[in-house]
């Protein structure tokens, strides 16, 4: 294909920008619809940088000339696969069972699938994807489009039909964490289960949970097992060693810490991790800015009083429903208008209900969403597809944790995180959705912040907890303890900011009062975010003039 002429102008995708004209059209609507695929063509035609040893991680030689030693066979694979890709693909088929800890955005999905399909040219037929209930339609989409296997969505009231029809034609069987108990027995029961997937493994960090032993028992059992995760370590780096567990218990037998370089050796045998600043050259520029903003009356009254009352959660969200004018409120408008104005999508995030829905009483009739908790996940879909579609200018609106893990969102090139996140990866799971492969534009991340607030204290905890993992997990490597500061609990941590906030508004003399309410237990196992708020606050008032709203 062709990305310009001899002097980079009047072409699809020329530096110049000209327009294509009536013979490329067609080709330049294809390119916008899958810039992935041209990507990565380009890398096989050699017109992107030499990735080089990049693709290898940090494994030893003697597993990457195994590795090298292996060919692809992808005649069941539709997709075109960059180097890197091709080489994780293989890495999963040499070493059986591995963790794919490559960082958001560089397309595990895809080299899951790629996988899957070499062992189907080989004969072997069943294969078992276990996600969240949020991207169940992305993996049916993926395997549909992406491979010639069929996909079955063991979700949902036609779960124990689809179950039949797996067993009885093979393919790719599509399922939730919590569904799979349901359908455990008939899916362990089937004699030609070759693979499974375990998406957002991190899901299953907590080896005391039922969830984990479930899929501990499924990984035990069968030949093959990719775990996928751009976050393999969140609270606590014990974690990281469970999910090294589910996959080769032998590799840590042993108890205490052992030096860095020991560890990394250890899991070589089935850990790999690729950055996007070693093999993605063409991933667009991240920009991230801390929008700080100054607290309005209303923001200021109403966060005083969350303070007083120990009210953690109305604390991180005062400064949007705070019944009035507010200033972050403001701050997301011109945002919304500056990207309406230069023909960008924008995607906001928040990890409450209320703050989605004053946001979309203030943008009006460019607002998609919200994307919440309560959207069943088709509907998600249906949402993210409808935003794609929609003219520049546009803004999804969506629950942080419902929209920020697992599903494909490139249309936006402009995030907005409404308040700061409790975990890092968190927020970059969030981030993720729209700077990820098959980014057009680069990315633009604004995160609301609130002057003498909460904000800076969580920021604080965060810069902490990046630290860590990028000391610990960047580098695959991770260790048997952390500093005493990450791995506080998040009830301990509401309870600190809390005291500290008192004894800052009201002087040194002042108590802590009242504890503070925890914030949520681990993804997918509790009520959605929002629903543990705490003491109410009052709802914002639609604005008085709404910049964004068309006029009558």
């Amino acid at each position: 294909f062709e990305v310009g002429g001899a002097d980079g102008a009047g072409a699809p995708g020329g530096p110049a920008g000209a327009p294509p004209n009536a013979t490329d059209e067609v080709l330049w609507a294809d390119f916008l619809a899958r810039p992935a695929d041209y990507q990565a063509l380009a890398a096989q035609l050699g017109m992107l940088p030499d990735e080089g040893d990049r693709v290898h991680g940090d494994l030893p030689e003697e597993i990457v000339a195994a590795i090298r030693g292996m060919d692809l066979d992808t005649r069941y694979l539709t997709a075109s696969l960059r180097g890197y890709q091709d080489f994780a693909a293989r890495f999963a088929l040499v070493q059986k069972k591995v963790l794919i800890g490559d960082e958001m955005g560089l397309g595990k999905t895809i080299e899951a699938l790629a996988a899957l399909t070499h062992l189907h040219a080989h004969e072997r037929t069943h294969f078992l994807v276990v996600c969240p209930a949020a991207v169940v339609s992305n993996w049916v989409r993926e395997v549909q489009s992406k491979t010639r296997l069929e996909a079955h969505r063991l979700h949902g009231q036609a779960r124990d039909l689809a179950v039949d029809e797996w067993l009885t034609r093979g393919g790719v069987a599509v399922t939730t964490y919590g569904t799979l108990g349901a359908v455990r027995d008939r899916v362990m029961g089937c004699p030609g289960l070759a693979c499974v997937i375990v998406d957002e493994a991190h899901y299953i960090k907590n080896p005391g949970a039922k969830r984990s032993q479930l899929l501990a028992d499924v990984i035990g059992r069968v030949e093959g097992a990719i775990l996928l995760t751009g976050t393999a370590l969140e609270n606590r780096i014990d974690e990281f060693r469970t999910l090294v567990r589910y996959l080769r218990p032998d590799l840590l037998e042993g108890e205490g810490d052992v030096p860095v370089a020991e560890f990394r050796e250890l899991v070589a045998p089935v850990y790999l991790r690729r950055n996007q600043a070693d093999v993605l050259d063409e991933l667009p520029e991240l920009v991230e800015v801390d929008d700080w903003v100054e607290a309005t009356d209303a923001d200021d009254a109403a966060y005083r009083k969350a303070v007083d009352e120990g009210n953690f959660m109305a604390m991180r969200r005062a400064a949007f429903v705070a019944g009035g004018g507010s200033a972050k409120m403001e701050r997301l408008v011109d945002i919304a208008e500056e990207a309406r104005d230069n023909g960008r999508r924008v995607i906001v995030f928040s990890h409450f209900r209320d703050v989605l829905d004053s946001v979309m009483v203030a943008l009006g009739d460019v607002a998609v969403g919200p994307l919440t908790g309560d959207v069943p996940a088709t509907r998600r879909q249906e949402l993210v597809d409808e935003f794609s579609a929609a003219e520049g200018g546009a803004v999804l609106v969506s629950q942080i944790v419902a929209g920020g893990v697992g599903l494909n969102i490139q249309a936006a090139s402009v995030v907005v995180i409404c308040e700061p996140q409790l975990k890092p990866t968190t927020e970059w799971q969030a981030i993720a959705r729209a700077h990820r492969m098959g980014q057009l534009e680069s990315v633009q991340v604004h995160r609301l912040l609130l002057e003498d607030s909460v904000d800076a204290r969580i920021l604080e905890i965060l810069a902490r907890k990046k630290q860590l993992f990028d000391d610990l997990v960047r580098v695959s490597t991770t260790a048997d303890s952390a500093p005493e500061a990450y791995d506080v609990s998040e009830a301990e941590l509401a309870r600190e900011i809390i005291a500290a906030e008192r004894e800052r508004l009201a002087g040194p003399g002042a108590e802590a009062g009242e504890s503070a309410e925890a914030p949520g237990a681990e993804p997918g196992e509790a009520p959605e975010p929002g629903a543990e708020a705490g003491k109410p606050v009052a709802a914002a008032e639609e604005p008085a003039a709404n910049p964004l709203r068309p006029a009558d």
